[in-house]
């Protein structure tokens, strides 16, 4: 009798230590399966809130399999909120899918593959004959704005050995924001794009650096629409008083009976500095933002790229948007009355011009930086800077 005693308390000691083991293996694999999930279909909305409290609850419905008599009722109750959180990810990979399709990326990340130097395919410009300047020691460190990548890079198919390829530490790509955080460092000799904000330039004095700015040509700062959108035209100051939130609906400019979304850009990229400085002192509205999920830092907000909808509004430079972007889904909008054409820009009749820099450090000792400057505006620079879509200097 104690013998059997002894038996059932061993197997029913062993049962539940198997139970807990098993317990333990469930959880932490639904664990690390529902956070993997989180992490790949987490967006922002109502239908993450119902997948977070799907993906914690599903976990928590398997122990019952171990514990319950029932387990055919138990296991059927699972499968259901299984289906559930099958169904909640599905539909929000389909917002986020869709989100995607109608999203213009005005942040400009230029497939900087398409516009190498010295490969046969490249869209970059190429002069059909020998440049008249050829360096081959002390090469200038070169970087810039994703717009003006496709016009540096042919500076440096036609002067700099055919043995420079990208991020080589002469050829640099690093975009608007750290190019001008290098230069102010002094870590790069040339920066080509849009004239600095007036926090880069502060940073740059805080490291005793002084900008030297050389116009080598001119663009077009514009603002774009849904193709679907009846407005052709705006006025200057209608803009500006969209983007200080006093204009809020379309049907105010003559549109649509629809809220207006006017985006934004990052601070410190060249074409939110350009929208600044068209504001003339008047006060930017918040930007549209959006919660994304971000596997080093969490859920963070960032400013929301542009919606391809009726109601949108977003600006960018004329030759980002038509040479690189070509989304023919968007119009650019006429200012007072004045596409932003070559010609109109040529001309001076398009209101909302900003000259193209090749922005420097001062004293800096490196002779071969002016040499390349003063290429960049004879006949040779300027022909590559005007074919491949700007609008170079009148001489």
């Amino acid at each position: 009798m104690e013998k059997e005693k002894k038996n059932f308390f061993k197997n029913k000691t062993a049962r539940i230590l198997l139970k807990l083991i098993l317990t333990a293996i469930v959880l932490f694999v639904s664990w690390i399966i529902g956070f993997i999930l989180l992490l790949l279909c987490s967006s922002s909305g109502v239908i993450d809130i119902l997948t977070f409290c799907s993906t914690l609850v599903t976990p928590g419905l398997l122990l019952p399999l171990i514990y319950a008599k029932k387990k055919k009722i138990v296991f059927k109750i699972w499968t259901v909120c299984v289906l559930i959180l099958a169904v909640c990810l599905g539909v929000n990979i389909g917002v986020i899918k869709y989100d995607e399709s109608i999203t213009i990326n005005t942040n400009p990340n230029i497939n900087t593959s398409e516009y190498l130097p010295f490969t046969n395919n490249s869209k970059i410009v190429k002069l059909d004959h020998e440049a008249s300047l050829k360096l081959k020691d002390n090469l200038p460190i070169v970087d810039g704005a994703a717009a003006v990548f496709p016009v540096y890079s042919a500076f440096v198919n036609a002067v700099y050995p055919n043995t420079t390829t990208l991020n080589d530490g002469v050829f640099e790509y690093n975009n608007t924001v750290r190019g001008y955080r290098l230069l102010g460092e002094k870590r790069i000799d040339i920066f080509f794009g849009a004239y600095p904000s007036e926090t880069q330039i502060e940073d740059a004095k805080e490291n005793n650096t002084e900008f030297e700015y050389t116009k080598i040509g001119t663009e077009a700062f514009v603002f774009f629409v849904h193709k679907d959108n009846p407005i052709t035209s705006l006025t200057a100051d209608q803009i500006r008083r969209i983007y200080a939130g006093e204009i809020t609906n379309w049907k105010e400019v003559g549109g649509k009976n629809e809220e207006i979304v006017a985006f934004q850009r990052n601070e410190g990229s060249g074409s939110q500095s350009m929208l600044i400085r068209f504001m003339d002192g008047k006060k930017i509205m918040k930007a549209p933002t959006e919660q994304v999920n971000d596997m080093m830092s969490g859920i963070i907000e960032r400013v929301s790229n542009y919606r391809n909808k009726t109601n949108s509004i977003g600006f960018s430079f004329r030759y980002y948007l038509e040479g690189i972007i070509k989304n023919p889904d968007v119009k650019m909008v006429s200012i007072d009355g004045i596409s932003p054409t070559v010609e109109n820009i040529k001309n001076g009749s398009y209101p909302i011009t900003t000259s193209l820099y090749a922005v420097t450090y001062k004293d800096n000792p490196n002779e071969n930086v002016d040499k390349l400057i003063k290429w960049v505006l004879s006949k040779e620079g300027q022909e590559i800077i005007e074919k491949t879509g700007y609008v170079g200097i009148e001489k």
